[in-house]
């Protein structure tokens, strides 16, 4: 034994009496080395964990049924499901079908049906002669309206071109002699609109609306290239209309 061992075993009872901690003195008195082969301390190799012998001693087990034993309690693989047939044991029996089948009493009932709804009025419209309701909120061909003194209401402000998503909207403007300004241009472009009602909702004279009129087709493309005079002409014919519509919407805006 080496000569710091036997110094540390002297000092023992001295540092018990200084109250010292026996732990400290037991890594003190553990952590001096000694020269003999039977002193080293021994290498202790980490033991590596068994691995479960499922296929020796137990029978084959899926990788589902280990899936389960891992995770939680143990689940059934086969669950039994006799219990969803329960619902249908109160239903129609097979001659209860039969009898359906060879009477063809499904034919008889929708006959029945429209029996019935031969002699009720019926639900369609003759369309165009007949046309039913639309939304104050409908948005349909466009036009731009006036005041009462025949004066438009666009300020050419261009609201309406900034904001319109399918860039449908060319705006030209110029101040008058009074300094008010107002448009030289106003050209929508009716193949590239989307009826979003972004240009009417941004409009802070209500100047340029869509009307509830939708039956504007036409056979060329050149007929849907709106400009300012088309579209005051559908706002004095319409005028009547819009103000009513925006009169009964004003509320939800």
């Amino acid at each position: 034994m080496s000569f710091g061992r036997h110094h540390l075993l002297g000092l023992a009872p001295k540092l018990r009496q200084a109250s010292v901690s026996p732990s400290i003195i037991h890594r003190s008195i553990s952590s001096s080395c000694c020269s003999h082969a039977e002193h080293k301390p021994t290498e202790h190799k980490p033991t590596e964990p068994e691995k479960p012998n499922y296929h020796h001693n137990e029978p084959l087990y899926s990788d589902m049924k280990l899936l389960h034993d891992r995770k939680g309690p143990q689940l059934p693989l086969y669950t039994d499901r006799s219990k969803d047939l329960e619902r249908y044991k109160k239903g129609p029996g097979a001659l209860d079908k039969a009898v359906h089948v060879f009477f063809l009493t499904e034919i008889f009932r929708g006959m029945w049906i429209v029996v019935e709804n031969f002699f009720r009025p019926p639900y369609t419209i003759m369309y165009p002669f007949e046309k039913g309701p639309l939304s104050p909120r409908f948005r349909g061909e466009h036009a731009l309206r006036r005041y009462p003194n025949g004066e438009e209401r666009c300020i050419a402000c261009k609201l309406c071109e900034a904001i319109c998503p399918a860039q449908a909207i060319t705006i030209e403007s110029e101040a008058r002699m009074d300094g008010s300004r107002r448009t030289t241009r106003y050209d929508i472009d009716m193949t590239k609109c989307i009826y979003c009602g972004f240009c009417q909702e941004a409009c802070p004279v209500d100047a340029i609306v869509e009307t509830q009129n939708q039956e504007f087709s036409t056979e060329t493309r050149e007929e849907l290239l709106y400009n300012k005079e088309k579209l005051l002409a559908n706002g004095d014919r319409a005028e009547a209309e819009i103000a009513a519509n925006l009169h009964a919407d004003h509320v939800y805006r």
